[in-house]
């Protein structure tokens, strides 16, 4: 017999079995002092459970209990500090270079950074390929003004495509997978990003 216990991750539920539980513990505090020093460790730390809680929920389907089996297919999937320790330092400052290079995406999203209305039309581009969300936007524009289309299909997409909140979401969006490197360089570009904006700002206002 082997005891369970129920957590909260990444905003879900689970009830997992004992070994599972002290893998994952074991996991998530690795995780935590690899990141110590980092820039946005938090938002990463979080990102990252959230993207395996997603994980979980996809394995259990309708099992109640995680296993440890559950827990190590998931480590293997998202990457341990060992792994992309070398990796990191490979591709630094790479990240920001290839942020445009849009891929197909895997999953539908709208897309709450760039978008005017709903960032219904900037996650299509992102699903389809498309760099600059302004052509989605002139296909719907046309085909509103231009051809009498109804707006009733944005707002059905506005209704049941979900916003990309988590960094794992934005970068299933761009058809990036959701590991530890990503979601880490996706959350430290995007607070360089913010950080030169608001320096921007500080020298425009002086």
């Amino acid at each position: 017999m082997n005891k369970v216990f129920n957590i909260n991750l990444g905003g879900y539920p689970f009830v997992i079995d004992h070994d599972a539980f002290d893998e994952l513990e074991k996991y998530l505090t690795s995780l935590k002092n690899y990141f110590k020093a980092d820039e946005g460790r938090d938002e990463i730390v979080s990102d990252i459970e959230a993207r395996v809680a997603e994980l979980f929920k996809d394995k259990l389907k309708r099992r109640k209990i995680v296993s440890l089996k559950d827990v190590n297919e998931v480590i293997d999937t998202m990457g341990k500090p060992e792994q992309f320790e070398d990796e990191k330092h490979a591709n630094s400052g790479n990240y920001a270079a290839n942020k445009f290079d849009i891929r197909t995406g895997k999953r539908l999203y709208r897309d709450p950074e760039s978008k005017i209305l709903a960032g219904v039309c900037s996650g299509l581009s992102a699903y389809l390929g498309i760099e600059d969300p302004i052509w989605m936007r002139l296909v719907f524009a046309v085909a509103v003004f231009g051809f009498g289309f109804s707006v009733i299909p944005y707002i059905i997409l506005w209704a049941v495509v979900p916003e990309a909140k988590t960094s794992g979401d934005k970068l299933a969006m761009r058809g990036e997978a959701a590991n530890v490197t990503n979601i880490a360089n996706f959350i430290q570009e995007n607070m360089q990003h913010l950080g030169k904006k608001i320096t921007e700002f500080s020298k425009e206002f002086k």
